[in-house]
This record gives structure tokens, sequence and C-alpha cells, in this order.
């Protein structure tokens, strides 16, 4: 057993003062209790505790690229034009270019607050698009450079067949990407044997969209793999609805609801353009919506209808997906900020009256990314893991602040971060803001950047 203590924590039932978590030895919390004395051999941690959100969305290997996309092209740009940008930025990395700018990217995401990535995972294969002589490769340095990091991963291995509806054979850009049946089969075999049973590690499949999969090889992909998460990139932009309605006379959203069985396992990345209906729908599956506001807002796709998708039960969680932002709380307020935004109003997404905004954002991508993930968290609760985030209530931003008010402050009163301490399976991996290998990781990210850019 190990003692943590907390000057404050959110519990399940609310806010409390001096908190003693006791964690067992794979860091699962035995208890949670109050109101505590001290005991001598904990490790105490000064500011408040709060169950880490997950980042339920990631490219790692965009990270690369954040912020090169932004010179404007010879006619109107689009998530179209940025694609192909991002093709040819990629067309030099090798694995241990990954690994490096993976690792970099999930020693931010930690400083930054996220206690667990969902990697969509598509860069598989070498540069002429053959295959490496271990299919899991490109898999296997994903989940090294988040071991590096101490950051748990959900490993999404991306099926992507198709470079459009009605199975419109793949561009030159995306043959490291692609994947038949048998060859992603001999992938997600390969991954289980390696990690099936690891702590640090969930596996799951990612198809990676109803352009890229036609729908046999989908309902067969789904039905091979039975148990993990299923993440899936659907309605993002317009222009993805319009040729789904052109090739199945049915919107995307609609069409998966009525080809396969979407429930609690799946998680619908983006679904930024549905109906009304499409989203009631979506939300009594059970599945998780998988917003990631940053990146949609850098890509123009729009703003999702978080309110009234809300105000269904439906749940959702968030991703910094390209990682032009790696923030918690900045894709928190640009949820709500799309809200107000859109509606006029403020404090929209609250979910009534004299209630914190952050508080209800927080907790909702707590549960979301809990549950899109495959990792047992989210709260502070006897049972699951001691994955938690100590904000900084020293710092000005904070001062004089408690309770809710505090995620307030970490959500809507500035860009500094607030984070101090971070605990995966309760052990600290950052401490008083600072990463035990962030320079080293950093310094190897500069030079493979030097290589891939220069």
């Amino acid at each position: 057993m190990s003692n943590l203590f907390f000057a404050s924590a959110m519990l399940p039932d609310g806010w409390a003062e001096d908190v003693l978590v006791t964690t067992d030895q794979r860091g699962r919390i035995v208890s949670a209790t109050p109101n505590a004395a001290c005991p001598a051999d904990a490790e105490r941690f000064a500011g408040a505790a709060v169950a880490g959100i997950a980042n339920l969305h990631s490219h790692a290997h965009q990270r690369a690229i954040a912020g090169m996309g932004e010179c404007s092209g010879e006619g109107s740009d689009s998530f179209w034009s940025w694609r192909e940008v991002m093709y040819r930025a990629l067309d030099r990395m090798d694995p241990e270019d990954f690994e490096a700018v993976a690792a970099q990217l999930y020693v931010e995401a930690l400083k930054a607050g996220f206690t667990a990535i969902a990697e969509f995972h598509y860069l598989h294969h070498d540069r002429d698009g053959s295959a490496y002589a271990d299919p899991a490769e490109m898999s296997h340095r994903a989940v090294a450079a988040a071991r590096t990091a101490g950051l748990p991963i959900t490993l999404l291995p991306v099926l992507y067949n198709a470079s459009g509806f009605g199975g419109t054979p793949p561009t030159a850009g995306q043959r490291r990407f692609i994947h038949d049946g048998a060859g992603f089969d001999r992938l997600t075999t390969t991954l289980r044997r390696a990690y099936g049973g690891s702590d640090d590690v969930r596996l799951g499949i990612a198809p990676h969209s109803l352009r890229a999969v036609p729908d046999g090889l989908l309902a067969e992909t789904v039905a091979a793999n039975p148990q993990g998460p299923i993440h899936i990139h659907i309605a993002e932009q317009r222009k993805e609805v319009e040729d789904c309605l052109a090739h199945r006379n049915r919107r995307p959203v609609e069409h998966l609801l009525d080809t396969q069985p979407v429930d609690g396992r799946w998680c619908l990345i983006h679904a930024t353009h549905m109906t009304a209906a499409e989203a009631a729908a979506v939300a009594a599956s059970g599945a998780v919506a998988g917003l990631c506001p940053t990146t949609e807002a850098n890509l123009g796709d729009g703003f999702f209808a978080a309110e009234s998708y809300m105000a269904r039960g439906g749940r959702w969680g968030i991703g910094s997906d390209s990682h032009i932002s790696v923030s918690p709380v900045e894709e928190l307020r640009w949820l709500e900020y799309g809200a107000r935004l859109t509606s006029g109003r403020r404090t929209v997404l609250a979910g009534g009256s004299r209630r914190s905004t952050a508080r209800r954002l927080v907790e909702d991508a707590q549960a979301g990314g809990a549950q899109a993930t495959g990792f047992e968290s989210g709260r502070i609760a006897a049972g699951l893991r001691a994955d938690l985030v100590v904000l900084d209530t020293d710092h000005p931003l904070l001062a004089a602040r408690k309770g809710d008010a505090l995620l307030d402050g970490w959500t809507f009163a500035g860009n500094t971060p607030l984070v101090r301490d971070v605990l995966i399976a309760g052990r600290a991996v950052v401490r008083d803001r600072r990463h035990p290998r962030e320079e080293e990781i950093a310094d190897r990210f500069k030079k493979t950047l030097g290589r891939l850019l220069g």
C-alpha cells in the first residue's frame, strides 16, 4: 500500500479537505478519506487534486507539423488542402523519428493534465508503402514513446483501405496507411500478443472512416474484434456528408447507426455535422462523441452542437487530434465558447442554474475519456486507477479560489499552465511542473525535426 495526501481533492460527492488516498501495488485506489491526518509515510501534495482527463484522439506524428499549414494556398484552403500538406511533410518519417515525436507529445500531454491518450495510429508502413519486417513496427514505437513518458496509451491501429466512398483506390500520399483485411488482422494479432495483458496499454481498433473502409470490410473487422474500443472519424466535414449522401443516399452517422452495432464501445470522432435525429440516436446508443475543438477550428470544420447533444444525455470526451494545441482546458474552453458564439449566451454548457461551467465540462470529459480509452479512471474513488492531476493553488490565477472555482479558474482564467503535479497509477510522473526526462526527450525531438524539416 502507498499513501498520498492532498490539501484538497474533488471526490465523487464533492470537494473535500485533507484527503488521504491509499493505493495498492497496481496503482488502484483502495480508499479516499477526507478530513484525514497525514501519515508519516505519505507523499504530500500541496495543491488541489482532480482525476485526470484522457485525451481520446491523437495522431502523434502530426505534432511534427503543428503550425506549418498556416500559409495560404493559391485557392480556397480547407481540410482537404491541409491534408495534402500533411502527407508531404510526413513522407520522410522513419520509426526512430516517429518515436521521438510521439515521446515529446506525450510529455507535453502529461504536463498539461492529460493522464491517458488514445493513439489513432495510421502511419504503419515504410516510405515506399511496403510493410516493415514486423507489421507492428510503428505501433511498437508508439507504445515505447508512451512508456518513456509514463503515459498510459490506448493503441488504436487504423484500418485504411480506400481513398473515398465506393472503394476509390488509395492515393500515393496514403501508401503508408493502407491495409486489406488480412493485413489488418495480422497487425491486430501481433499487438494482442505483445500487449494483451499490460496495465499501461489498452487495445482497440480504428476503422478510419466510412469513406476509407467499405461497408463489407467494416462489418468483417468489427465482428473479428469483439472486445476493446472502436473509434471512427465521422461527419467531420460537410464534403464528407455530401459524398456519403451521393454514394449511399444516407448521411454518415445515419448510415453507421443503421449498419453497425454502435454501443458504448464506440467513439465517434468529431461527429460535427449531425442532424437532431442523428444526435439523439448517438446519445441513446451509449457511444462517446470524440470532440477536438481546437483541431476542428484550425481546419475550418465547424462547431459541434454541444448544447442539444448534452441535453439529451450524450456522452463525450476531448482529444487534441492534430496537436496544434495540447491542452485539456483549451479543448474544454473552445467547446463552451463555440456554444456561446452560436447561441449568443454565456455559461451555455453548465447544465443548469447556479452551476460551475468548468465542473460540468471536466466531469463529463473525465467520464467520456475513461469510457473511450478503456482505462478504469476518471474519478477519485475506490477500485479506479490513481491517475490524478494536482492544480497549483499557489499560482496567482488560482489565488483565493476553492472548490469549483478552481476548475473555473483552470479552464477560463488564462493560458498559463496551472498543473503542478501529475500522478499515473499513484506515481508522480510530473512533480513541481517538471518531467524527469523532458530535456532529453525535447533534445531528441528537436534533432528529429531538424532532419525532417531542415
